[in-house]
């Protein structure tokens, strides 16, 4: 996630902004393409009809429920208004929920996991970080267990939550908060710093149970696991064995290590985890030299620069430079030996993908699901599963103008795989065979899942990137995206399932870089250009970000209606311009981000990650009575250009909020985002991750805690130490009622 605007402390390294491919309309582009091949006419007919046809696939409308298990339980009567007092906006380092609530911490960063590993300090010198709870909570699900430790769709008081560990509060290199003295600032780094922060990322699972009301994590569990950037993961569907993927850690490219930068995540139709590794780019270096030793005209060059690392970037914390052992070397992704096989220049294209794991098993290896392409992912939303059809899943690429994706699997769902104990053969039927698409909106409110396959014609004439397999659309399949003209989105990050109709959102948190005209220019599905003021500072594009949502017959067609849900705003902006979506004190906001839907009210939780508004409040959870595609209406905004003239943007905006229908239900502390979201079945209780409070602190200031900008949740009155944690929490009312009723 992690979206700040420039002036933020960890803008350089999340700030990605490769896609720099032109945008023709697409049939130009494949008339054009098609032209230059000299295809034969009849068959360029019989190709465009079989890849773009209306639905040859059919599917169901889904009903899917909480963050991607789609409709694994029955949803009641979903609510019709919400029961709580809105929050007010707040700036105080602390917790803020409606009266009637209560929220308490249950797991931080640095938690031990094994009932051998001490109690955490949090100065410093803490070790064993395999066995300790990662930073930088973000996506997580919830996996009940009955009475005897069983696996339970139906669990209330005893679960697991996996969980992401994204990344890690930095600056100048070093992960300041889990090194004493805040760490080494220039190259090369320490190993013993590095080995810290090699282990701080990656997953964790974590048993918690509620006794009288009251939950806590168990330290000592069988199931509690690790996952950081050096386990061994095993690489699945259609790039395995690709000589993309081949290094020295993996000559035949079937596995590879770790998973990094893990943000949004989902829960599949036959219960395991699936996270999405979103900023892994900017971990890796490769020097200045690197075209010249791998040839310019290696596409290899062409797909690190689409990918965020043109040759001599720095990278975010030096690790490559902490000696030579093979877990320092191996971030270098340099072309320095005589093959593949002897470097790690491939290491770079072994991330980027969504992974799989089997939340109740400690000893299955993690897969690396190939076939849901590679890219900056986020959330993974499932579709209701239904007997006979494919499974659809939804995601999203978390840059500035990346696209919206789609896959449809090749196997029809068997509901009897839903009840299956071994869980990640089921992934390896569903994951490994299927069909990859981008999407491509129209400016009549419809629009089109693109194919990202060698049957595309498209793709496999395509003369700026030379696609050879579908292991390559697999692993470059950003350049695959932009060869069909996808339409550039204003980052887009975490989808839900609407489980009343089946309908998918998407937030699209902001775009500094969207203007009037030219490459990113606004248009229909991102309409919005303006300035806004942070203080003195001013920020241009669509600085609030947007909620779109899509409509289909069927999940698996190829055709698509959408409007926009919500614009993020301040309310005080300007109605007619910026606040289109009528937002008040109530429940204005900046940057949604996390998104997720409840399977037993069906309220849309909306999290946000902003640097936008932070002058005025710290982020939130909103929740929302969400309503249907085309409830609103057609919108047209003009902008002026220089010329004199002006641009005129028709765009669709979905029913008026109004205070009964979204409002805020809880304000975080000082510096952290809102991520995370996952509730009970029954809806009493709802965890939350509380991501990297009090990230502001400067480096310098890590022995003085009266200048950290934030102490929780030791200000809370959770675990030792005074330096801020990113941390789990979980919200019960009082009453021990139903969340948001």
């Amino acid at each position: 996630m992690k979206n700040r605007i420039p002036n933020s402390p960890d803008f350089r390294f999340n700030n990605e902004e490769s896609n720099t491919s032109a945008s023709p309309e697409f049939d130009a582009v494949l008339a054009a393409r098609l032209s230059r091949r000299r295809l034969l006419l009849g068959t360029v007919g019989a190709a465009a009809t079989s890849v773009f046809g209306g639905a040859a696939l059919t599917g169901c409308a889904s009903t899917g429920g909480m963050a991607g298990a789609a409709g694994s339980a029955t949803m009641a009567a979903p609510l019709s208004a919400m029961g709580f007092v809105a929050v007010g906006k707040s700036l105080a380092d602390k917790i803020v929920v409606p009266a009637g609530y209560q929220a308490q911490v249950i797991y931080a960063l640095g938690d031990p996991l094994k009932a051998s590993t001490a109690a955490f300090k949090n100065d410093g010198s803490d070790t064993d970080w395999d066995n300790r709870a990662g930073d930088h909570h973000d996506g997580m699900e919830y996996f009940g267990l009955d009475a005897q430790g069983r696996p339970s769709s139906s669990a209330t008081t005893r679960a697991l939550l996996a969980m992401n560990h994204e990344a890690t509060t930095d600056e100048k290199l070093s992960s300041f908060f889990i090194h004493a003295q805040g760490g080494g600032s220039t190259l090369p780094r320490a190993a013993a710093e590095v080995d810290k922060e090699l282990a701080i990322h990656g997953l964790s699972v974590v048993e918690i149970a509620a006794t009288a009301g009251q939950w806590n994590y168990r330290p000592g569990s069988a199931f509690n696991r690790r996952v950081t950037s050096m386990t061994e993961v095993r690489i699945s569907g259609p790039a395995k064995g690709s000589a993309h993927l081949v290094t020295r850690f993996s000559p035949d490219a079937t596995k590879a290590r770790g998973t990094l930068n893990n943000c949004g995540t989902g829960k599949t139709p036959w219960g395991t985890f699936v996270s999405g590794e979103e900023n892994w780019y900017g971990y890796f270096h490769r020097d200045a030299k690197d075209d010249e030793r791998r040839g310019k005209k290696d596409k290899s060059v062409a797909a690190l620069v689409r990918y965020g690392r043109k040759a001599g970037a720095a990278s975010r914390h030096g690790w490559e430079s902490a000696g030579s052992a093979d877990q320092y070397v191996r971030w270098n992704n340099g072309a320095l030996g005589a093959s593949a096989s002897a470097d790690y220049r491939n290491e770079m294209n072994t991330f980027g993908y969504v992974v799989e794991m089997d939340a109740y098993d400690t000893q299955l290896a993690v897969r690396k699901r190939t076939g849901l392409g590679r890219f900056a992912h986020e959330s993974v939303s499932f579709a209701k599963a239904v007997a006979g059809q494919p499974i659809v899943a939804y995601m999203g690429d978390d840059s500035r103008g990346e696209y919206m994706y789609k896959y449809v699997s090749a196997a029809k769902w068997d509901a009897a795989d839903a009840n299956s104990a071994n869980r990640l053969a089921i992934g390896d039927k569903y994951l490994d065979q299927g069909t990859l698409f981008a999407a491509s909106f129209k400016d009549d409110g419809t629009g089109q899942w693109i194919e990202l396959s060698m049957n595309n014609p498209v793709i496999a004439a395509n003369p700026d990137f030379e696609f050879k397999s579908d292991a390559d659309v697999a692993i470059f399949t950003r350049l695959a995206a932009d060869a069909v003209n996808a339409t550039k989105m204003d980052r887009p990050e975490w989808g839900g399932i609407n489980p009343r109709n089946g309908e998918f959102y998407m937030s699209l948190t902001n775009n500094s870089k969207r203007t009037v005209d030219g490459d990113m220019g606004v248009d229909a599905a991102n309409p919005r250009y303006y300035t806004d003021k942070k203080g003195s500072k001013e920020n241009k594009g669509n600085v609030h970000g947007h909620i779109i949502r899509v409509a289909q017959a069927h999940p698996a067609d190829t055709a698509f209606q959408w409007d926009i849900y919500l614009f993020a705003s301040e309310a005080d902006a300007d109605k007619g311009k910026i606040n289109l979506s009528n937002l008040t004190d109530d429940n204005d906001l900046s940057a949604p981000d996390g998104l997720a839907f409840s399977q037993a009210t069906g309220l849309c939780w909306i999290q946000t990650d902003d640097g936008a508004y932070t002058d005025k409040t710290n982020c939130m959870l909103l929740a929302a009575i969400p309503g249907k595609v085309g409830d609103g209406a057609k919108k047209t905004l003009s902008y002026p250009r220089p010329d004199g003239s002006s641009k005129q943007v028709d765009t669709y905006v979905g029913k008026a909020q109004t205070p009964d229908m979204l409002k805020r239900f809880l304000v975080g502390p000082k510096d952290c985002e809102i991520t995370g979201l996952c509730e009970t079945p029954d809806g009493k209780a709802m965890f939350i991750n509380i991501q990297h409070p009090g990230e502001g602190t400067k480096m310098a200031d890590v022995g003085d805690p009266a200048k950290y900008t934030s102490q929780w949740p030791a200000n809370a009155g959770y675990g030792a130490g005074k330096r801020p944690r990113s941390a789990t929490i979980v919200i019960t009312k009082v009453d021990g009622g139903v969340i948001g009723s």
